[in-house]
């Protein structure tokens, strides 16, 4: 992990595209503005982390659903060719 002092209104760059400037600092809080191109999600760690787990969820019902499919079609006495 990089580790970095920055001041209010002071930025870094990250790979030419995207800028994170600190806005404001106010007790333990640090507001940042973040300048990136359209094609860049950008989220808040945990928000980040609730689509991951969301999607993991959403892959293991497709696969129950999936293998429910082929065990009723293997049930349902249709041959595959």
């Amino acid at each position: 992990m990089l580790v970095l002092s920055r001041k209010k209104g002071e930025s870094i760059i990250i790979q030419d595209q995207i800028e994170v400037t600190v806005l404001a600092v106010e007790g333990d809080t640090v507001r940042i503005g973040i300048t990136a191109p359209k094609h860049i999600d950008i989220f808040r760690q945990e928000i980040y982390a609730s689509i991951q787990e969301a999607n993991r969820e959403s892959a293991a019902t497709l696969t129950a659903n999936v293998e429910a499919f082929m065990e009723r079609l293997k049930n349902s006495g249709i041959k595959k060719e």
